[in-house]
């Protein structure tokens, strides 16, 4: 195959060789890919800012049979600020796993992409709590793998007024009558609103907000509850969160 231009970010990086570095970068024109930089760790070699993780921009490369040979790269945002904070980086490297674990080889991860670009930019902003931060690029996430909780209609009758509970069990809101019969969580307006928001935002919307203490943690239970009945793989990087 010929030259390609691929616009994504690094997901992960590791020594191959003596002096090549293997990169896996989620792409917009062709999901998540594996490259190789050959010579990239020799000194002075001009790969060796961009085999790093976090390196955002656009990557030339030869299409071989099952990967890429990478020889240049124009790097337009290595987000160094996250290096500076221990918290920081732990956070970005659970959306990096998150991303890698569930993006897709010559699938269309176009969300996917931007949702990760965007979530690292709120992160290097200080505007957000950290775990505001991660509930919306979870909720996000499950967005765009389609399997996200219904916040917006009663999963028992299909009412779309006085929503007031979270059933875990039924992947979704409750009704004030509803919810008499079935087991859920009383949930607020403000937690229910943000819900919505998270789910219908378009991406580049998404962090536009923050919340009091107490929404922010309802909305961390709801959304623990739900990631520990349905979402079940554990990522490593969680474990520093």
């Amino acid at each position: 195959m010929g030259l390609v231009t691929l616009t994504g970010i690094v997901l992960s990086c590791s020594d191959v060789g003596e002096f090549d570095r293997r990169l896996v970068i989620l792409t917009k024109e062709a999901g998540r890919v594996t490259g190789f930089a050959k010579g990239a760790r020799r000194p002075n070699n001009p790969m060796i800012a961009a085999c790093s993780p976090f390196c955002f921009g656009t990557f030339e490369a030869f299409e071989g049979r099952s990967s890429y040979h990478v020889t240049k790269a124009n790097i337009t945002n290595y987000f160094r600020n996250l290096a500076m904070d221990y918290d920081k980086v732990c956070l970005g490297s659970y959306f990096l796993e998150v991303a890698d674990y569930l993006s897709v080889e010559g699938a269309d991860e176009t969300a996917r992409l931007a949702l990760l670009y965007q979530s690292l930019k709120a992160l290097e902003s200080d505007k957000f709590s950290h775990r505001l931060l991660k509930n919306i690029y979870d909720l996000k996430t499950w967005v765009i793998d389609g399997e996200y909780p219904n916040v917006f209609s009663c999963m028992t009758c299909g009412k779309k007024e006085n929503l007031v509970a979270f059933s875990v069990k039924l992947h979704g809101m409750l009704c004030t009558d509803c919810a008499k019969r079935e087991s859920g969580t009383e949930i607020s307006n403000s937690t229910l609103y943000t819900l919505q928001f998270i789910v219908s935002s378009k991406i580049e919307k998404l962090y536009t907000f923050v919340l009091n203490n107490e929404t922010e943690e309802e909305l961390t239970r709801i959304l623990a509850a739900y990631r520990l009945n349905y979402r079940s793989h554990k990522y490593k990087s969680e474990e520093f969160l």
